[in-house]
């Protein structure tokens, strides 16, 4: 789970993005460079400014922080269980020992 909390007096409105149910605003997450920060935010938030600003050297504001609550490490997919081997018909279980 993650918590984020932003300050939208600091969005710019005119970077808004009119959808079909709503006013949209693009924020992006960046994880803060050195790991958690001395108030234990995992990370800024930064408005988005779209792909022809980003190339043009724009950068969006930053409006924000974000925390990571749940901090286990992603263990991707459970492995799955190996195949239980038929024991051999042929096998001789006569070890003269």
């Amino acid at each position: 789970m993650i918590i984020a909390k932003i300050d939208v007096t600091k969005l710019d409105k005119a970077r808004f993005v009119k959808g079909k149910k709503g006013i949209y605003a693009d924020l992006v997450l960046m994880p803060n460079r050195d790991g958690v920060d001395q108030y234990g935010n995992d990370g800024m938030i930064v408005q988005g400014v779209g792909k022809e600003a980003r190339e043009k050297g724009e950068k969006g504001a930053i409006v924000g922080n974000y925390r990571k609550i749940n901090k286990t490490p992603d263990k991707g997919p459970a492995p799955k269980p190996a195949p239980k081997a038929e024991p051999d018909p042929s096998f001789d279980d006569d070890v003269p020992f």
